[in-house]
């Protein structure tokens, strides 16, 4: 099952146990990603126990308290989600929550603690840590990529490389950037080449048999990262805590608006 099909199978489910049901395809609330307090082990065993989760196995990873509403990551036939599940334990949503403040979308945290070590450059000399998965050919990632040196004092990020498949010279250009020797080096090759630049200099590197294997092993990793943490485009970007955040929002968290 993919994560379209998951949610067919839960909306099914969910329908077919319960006599009144909501299914939402938004649910605004106004909350804060800041305000998540997540639910101890003892609770979710009790919400495991509720008839619905019991009669199709599903296991609940992690809980969060929004207030009005409980925030489930779930796993489903071997397929990971979130729905929500309102305090008086009667109704389960699946679909998309917004928080009316931010008007973000509603998700658990992602656990970061898999990608320690494993980033291929870090950006930035400030105290504020980010996570941020980017493919070399994608227009929205080279436009956020070009304010990062206004905020390169206020920023550590932890970069990773997820080129998309249909971006032609992705994979070329990431190998390029990974197989510069020092982080400084990283750098000016992420921002060496431009959506449209000419890439005869890259499509002409040649590789040793060895070094081109040890490079796309460090690719595979990273894409096989990313596709742990459920992306699906680019650029994703997280905070320290593992919540999504907008691109455009941290940068008007800085006082940067878009030109």
């Amino acid at each position: 099952l993919n994560r379209y099909n998951t949610r067919k199978f839960l909306s099914r489910i969910i329908m077919s146990y319960f006599l009144k049901v909501i299914l939402l395809t938004f649910l605004f609330i106004n909350y804060s990603f800041a305000a998540l307090k997540e639910l101890p082990k003892t609770e979710i065993l009790k919400l495991e126990k509720l008839e619905l989760m019991k009669k199709n196995n599903i296991k609940i990873n992690k809980a969060y308290d929004l207030g009005s509403l409980y925030m489930l990551s779930i796993t489903v036939k071997g397929n990971n989600d979130e729905v929500f599940l309102t305090k008086d334990k009667n109704y389960l949503i699946s679909g998309v929550v917004v928080d009316s403040k931010t008007g973000m979308q509603m998700s658990t945290p992602v656990d970061l603690s898999i990608l320690k070590d494993k980033e291929t450059l870090t950006y930035g000399n400030g105290k504020d840590e980010y996570v941020l998965f980017t493919d070399p050919e994608c227009q929205y990632c080279k436009e956020f990529e070009s304010y990062l040196p206004f905020i390169k004092d206020r920023v550590k990020i932890k970069i990773f490389f997820f080129p998309l498949d249909f971006h032609e010279n992705a994979k070329d250009l990431t190998l390029y950037v990974m197989g510069q020797k020092t982080n400084n080096q990283k750098i000016d090759a992420m921002f060496e080449f431009g959506i449209g630049d000419d890439l005869s200099k890259i499509r002409n590197l040649k590789y040793s048999k060895s070094e081109l294997e040890k490079l796309e092993r460090k690719l595979n990793e990273q894409i096989s990262l990313g596709e742990s943490l459920n992306i699906q485009s680019t650029p994703t970007l997280f905070d320290k805590d593992g919540n999504n955040i907008v691109w455009v929002d941290l940068l008007e968290k800085y006082g940067i608006k878009l030109k």
